[in-house]
């Protein structure tokens, strides 16, 4: 049965003094260790996070997908790369680079390896231009992180952006990142445990109670990742609240279940009761295979999950492994 991993990530090797022209204290790069098998992204001179070969080696790459029996991935951004923080202007000649970089890792294998792309969100005209730019020249996406600074998916600004990809045919994957904390989450990897899956569901319910989707051209092919963090779950929450307070339904029309149908999640989501509710919430045409590969917290043998999930038929389980996919990005088989 084909599979396709729609979810993972990549990281060029980008040395300090590349990183340097966009800033020397905090710019992204690339420390690899001398056997050459192991890393770390470093923000200047702070380690960021220790990582090995496959994230910047398409040849190893190449080597697990054949070990977890992956037809095809497509790789995005580390979001440590997305540079919101900088000026519009050098922050999509910093998206341009990257771009460019990961059409280079997917030319490996172009038949099994596609790029998402990055865009300067901070800057809605550059942001658009790159993103068309970025599909022209091979890329079959982009992603953006779910927020900008204090701006939600809601925002008008970032409406507008989704509004455009909708209208080019543009997929896009939302991520979370710069997790939400005051400082309480600081052990246990607790802002990637925690408020990771809500900065997802935040992203969720600020698009439905906005009344953003109303906005959006039913065009828009939307997908949040990690199985949608906490949403599924809290969905009955959400619901009863729409129904039970008009301070929750003053902007949407519809309660927070009629929008169901308006964005996918991946399946990153590690057990397989998560998986049943996911589907059960969504159905199994708006679920697709993602293993945020080849980080620690991803799926460590991709798609494993959906392939021995007892509660799917073999038409849904091809779906989520790769039909969805297919028709997500606009693929041929």
């Amino acid at each position: 049965m084909k599979k396709i991993d729609m979810h993972a990530h990549f990281f060029p090797r980008i040395k300090r003094e590349e990183a340097a022209r966009l800033d020397a204290a905090a710019a992204p790069w690339l420390r690899i260790d001398g056997d050459g098998e192991t890393g770390q992204i470093m923000q200047g001179d702070k380690p960021f996070r220790p990582v090995y070969r496959t994230l910047w080696d398409p040849s190893l790459r190449m080597e697990e997908l054949d070990r977890h029996g992956i037809d095809m991935q497509v790789v995005c951004a580390t979001p440590v790369m997305f540079g919101y923080r900088y000026g519009g202007r050098a922050a999509a000649d910093w998206a341009a680079r990257m771009n460019d970089l990961a059409l280079e890792h997917c030319a490996y294998n172009p038949k099994r390896l596609k790029a998402m792309a990055q865009v300067p969100l901070q800057d809605l005209d550059l942001a658009c231009a790159e993103a068309s730019r970025a599909m022209a020249a091979g890329h079959i996406g982009v992603q953006i992180g779910n927020h900008l600074g204090p701006l939600d998916l809601d925002d008008d600004h970032l409406v507008a952006f989704l509004r455009h990809c909708g209208e080019n045919r543009i997929p896009v994957l939302v991520h979370p990142w710069d997790m939400m904390t005051d400082g309480r989450m600081k052990r246990w990897m607790m802002p990637w445990l925690v408020a990771m899956p809500a900065e997802t569901q935040l992203s969720i319910l600020s698009l439905i109670l906005s009344g953003a989707f109303e906005r959006l051209p039913a065009s828009l092919k939307l997908c949040f990742a990690h199985g949608g963090g906490s949403f599924a779950f809290l969905l009955g929450r959400a619901e009863n609240a729409w129904h039970c307070r008009d301070i929750v339904r003053e902007s949407s029309p519809h309660p927070p279940s009629h929008y169901l149908d308006r964005f996918y999640v991946d399946s990153a989501v590690f057990d397989p009761r998560a998986l049943s509710l996911l589907v059960d919430t969504l159905g199994d045409r708006r679920v697709m295979l993602g293993s945020d590969h080849p980080f620690p917290l991803g799926e460590q043998h991709i798609g494993k999950l959906v392939a021995e999930h007892t509660g799917l038929d073999d038409a849904a389980r091809a779906r989520i492994l790769a039909g969805n996919a297919l028709d997500f990005f606009g693929l041929d088989e």
